[in-house]
């Protein structure tokens, strides 16, 4: 609980940001997994839990739909994203064991020196 009456505590709110989804200055940062926040592993699996988009909505929020649509498309680029990536690590791993025999001279050499 924040003293919400107190200066200390009135400021503490107006610092607090609280999102839905994923706001756009912070959909491009690479996203981390806290495995001491899960739902899975912090609640029982007979306890009820809340979501805080729906809680705002009962109470009259009126962007529910849009923040469904916008990380819906979120979702569909992260997608398209990953499966880029895949194949991008795939063709790597091919090029490199495709080079693996004519670098094989060159790579005795360096090995040689001491490096790999």
């Amino acid at each position: 609980m924040v003293p919400h009456k107190t200066k200390r505590g009135a400021e503490a709110l107006d610092r607090m940001k609280v999102f839905d989804g994923i706001p756009s200055p912070y959909s491009k940062q690479k996203r981390m997994v806290v495995p001491s926040a899960l739902r899975v592993l912090k609640l029982k699996q007979r306890r009820k839990y809340c979501v805080l988009g729906r809680i705002s909505h009962e109470v009259g929020w009126k962007y529910q739909g849009v923040v469904e649509t916008l990380e819906a498309k979120r979702k569909a680029k992260s997608e398209i994203f990953y499966t880029t990536k895949k194949r991008n690590i795939q063709l790597r791993a091919q090029a490199k064991a495709n080079l693996a025999q004519k670098i094989e001279p060159y790579q005795k050499i360096i090995e040689g020196y001491g490096f790999q």
